[in-house]
């Protein structure tokens, strides 16, 4: 093989390189982020649930998630805090007092067991 033919080698090999690397899939930072709710967003309910409960896309810290609901004057109205549902670390729900026809907001702030934070809201409606 003369010099040329060798360099041109090693620059296809080089090319090659990194077309693979920019092409290969990156790890992804996970984040826990609502996978659906029950009550769902943006639902009407016809009677009032006892409980919000989250599922989420990765494991959870319960130390450090929470759910806050609250009614349309932003007077939360659990009845408790959140916990994880037995045997499902992504999923949190929390009890909820006696709710009355309305909107109410869902907040929830959740730390993943890979320590990325994340948080949103939704909301749900009791009533016609």
């Amino acid at each position: 093989m003369n010099k040329a033919t060798r360099r041109s080698t090693r620059q296809a090999i080089v090319a090659g390189l990194c077309v693979a690397v920019i092409l290969s899939p990156l790890p992804a930072l996970a984040h826990a982020h609502l996978d659906h709710a029950m009550p769902a967003p943006n639902s009407v309910q016809g009677q009032p649930p006892k409980e919000v409960t989250i599922w989420f896309t990765e494991a959870l810290e319960a130390k450090f998630s929470t759910i806050v609901v609250q009614d349309a004057k932003g007077v939360a109205v659990q009845a408790g805090a959140a916990s994880l549902v037995p045997g499902n670390t992504a999923q949190l729900r929390v009890p909820l007092k006696p709710l009355g026809p309305g909107r109410y907001k869902v907040i929830w702030r959740v730390l993943s067991v890979d320590t990325h934070r994340s948080n949103g809201e939704f909301s749900f409606k009791v009533g016609p």
